[in-house]
């Protein structure tokens, strides 16, 4: 069996394999409780797998570790920043658990007399987030499988050309996830996040101790051959080459590259308590003991996936070297591909790199399945939840019309991410997913922790923060170097979304963090003073004791 065939096999066994799943869970899915947080059977370690598996992505899998590959120590910036989050989630999560219920809304309209705008602007900030998240999500998918399969421009597979294999893998993919959680909901995602996080860490794990292996594990060797192979000595192994970069002679292009690192950082650090599919997870679980327990977890696993990146990349960097990855992707997303075939041949020749590369192609179809079906998950339960049953019924809803709702909310939303990612799939998306981060952390992060820790909060404040972050995360990265005006020096092509020439930035950062959680912490405390709305002290007592102790919550 050729690689391409092998590789989608492994991908049909895993579809085949899941969808059984969904059929199961779609049997013993009855009510609200169930769709939504899989009836909170699970227990802390079973939740913080698939908590994990929700947080490692394509992105974290490929695109980290091919940033190390092509950055060296720079590279490694980006694993710490996702870890680093974790201790945030880990002083909010119980709170968030015991104060909600199946929702982000929930944990903002517990202690507001108004609550209906508040569910409308969960509900619009987490839609909008989630969307953009899932459209990179399933923009790598086309393009990564079709490297996978070696479809490439002028070559076919299964009758297919290397732009309709993309457009099919992105229809596969969401037609997908929407079974997934249309039919099986929280209980069907959470077993193929929990797959899917154990067939991730057994192929890092695989893949890392033949890298090692390699130089006879010693870590020093291969940093060094590796520092060798890049062309940038000594140099590749310290920060500066991507982040925060010394630029001679320019004070003020200095000054904007270390902003934009710390904006960046700031965005991975306080997103991720923000994000609706890391937050909706926090309620499949009983009470908050379990909560955190499942963040210990996910922190144990992150910490671990994270650490065997640096193998990844620098092993890539080491036995593909940087020219070959360049020339198969100039991101770098497909150097943990590459090294798969390279460790893979040196074990067992041409069928040992087939069988390795393929396997890793399946992780990695896996991981972006199990990610996006997260993601239209807490969209279609915000949608449900907060604005059918809150807004428009009044919070008088039956359980199995807000079922219902969701379901056919899952079909919208997939629907619009399907016809948005075919649209866009040959555009340059990787901000998205930095961009989905910043919204988070500017629009989600200061809701929940002023509506946790401020007795003065009220639901205009809410209001006010959500849309102001969500705004100004979106207006700075329209007229940020993302979308125009960013061209290479040496060749002249553009770096932004448009072409060169076409240039009307105004914001010099990349990354809108810096700038845009500020504005969402002072439009929430504008909004509080401006609303008419007097806070209501019992319901912050209230709410304060709920999410300290779990007394009351469900």
């Amino acid at each position: 069996m050729t690689g391409p065939a092998l590789t989608f096999g492994l991908f049909l066994a895993f579809i085949l394999i899941t969808l059984a799943i969904t059929v199961w869970a779609r049997a013993t899915t009855r009510g609200a409780d169930d769709f939504y947080a899989g009836g909170r059977t699970f227990t802390g370690p079973q939740n913080g797998v698939a908590l994990a598996g929700d947080y490692m992505s394509a992105a974290s899998f490929l695109g980290i570790a091919g940033i190390i590959a092509l950055n060296g120590y720079d590279g490694f910036l980006y694993s710490i920043g996702f870890l680093v989050a974790w201790l945030l989630a880990l002083l909010l999560v119980e709170m968030v658990r015991n104060a909600g219920r199946f929702t982000m809304g929930d944990v903002l309209a517990h202690r507001v007399r108004r609550q209906a705008p508040v569910r409308r602007a969960a509900a619009v900030s987490t839609v909008t987030v989630s969307v953009f998240y899932l459209l990179a999500q399933m923009v790598g998918a086309g393009a990564l499988v079709s490297l996978l399969l070696g479809i490439h421009r002028g070559e076919r597979f299964l009758g297919m050309d290397a732009g309709t294999a993309e457009t099919a893998t992105i229809v596969v993919v969401g037609a997908l996830m929407i079974l997934y959680v249309a039919f099986g909901g929280m209980k069907a995602t959470t077993w193929v996040q929990i797959i899917k996080t154990g067939l991730l860490m057994a192929g890092a794990a695989v893949l890392a101790g033949l890298v090692l292996a390699r130089f006879g594990f010693d870590p020093g060797a291969m940093l060094g051959s590796a520092a060798d192979a890049s062309g940038k000595g000594e140099a590749f192994l310290r920060p500066g080459l991507q982040y925060g970069r010394d630029v001679p002679g320019d004070t003020y292009r200095t000054v904007v590259n270390k902003l934009d690192f710390i904006s960046l950082a700031l965005a991975l650090v306080l997103g991720t308590v923000g994000l609706p599919h890391v937050v909706a997870r926090f309620f499949a679980v009983p009470d908050g003991r379990a909560a955190r327990k499942s963040v210990s977890w996910a922190i144990g696993l992150v910490g671990v996936f994270y650490l065997m990146t640096l193998a990844l990349g620098f092993g890539a960097a080491a036995l593909v070297g940087r020219s070959a990855i360049v020339a198969q992707d100039p991101s770098g997303n497909t150097a943990v591909p590459q090294l798969a075939r390279a460790v893979g041949e040196h074990v067992g020749g041409r069928a040992g790199g087939d069988v390795l590369l393929a396997f890793i192609g399946a992780v990695a179809f896996a991981t972006i399945l199990a990610v996006v079906s997260g993601l239209v998950l807490a969209s279609s339960t915000s949608l449900a939840h907060d604005y059918f049953g809150q807004v428009l019924m009044l919070g008088r809803p039956r359980e199995s019309q807000e079922v219902a709702v969701a379901r056919f909310a899952s079909l919208l939303v997939g629907s619009l991410a399907i016809v948005l990612a075919v649209v866009a799939r040959d555009l340059n998306v990787a901000f998205l997913v930095a961009l989905a981060f910043a919204m988070a952390a500017s629009a989600n992060v200061p809701a929940i922790v002023l509506s946790l820790f401020w007795r003065r909060f009220n639901s205009a404040g809410v209001v006010a923060g959500i849309y102001g972050g969500l705004v100004a995360s979106l207006v700075l990265v329209v007229f940020s170097p993302v979308v125009s005006g960013k061209v290479d020096p040496v060749t002249g092509h553009s770096l932004s979304l448009f072409p060169a020439g076409i240039d009307f930035h105004l914001f010099p950062l990349e990354n809108p963090g810096l700038v845009s959680i500020p504005i969402g912490f002072a439009c929430a405390v504008a909004g509080t003073f401006a609303g008419r709305e007097k806070a209501d002290g019992e319901r912050y007592e209230a709410l304060s004791v709920r999410a300290l102790t779990g007394a009351g919550s469900q």
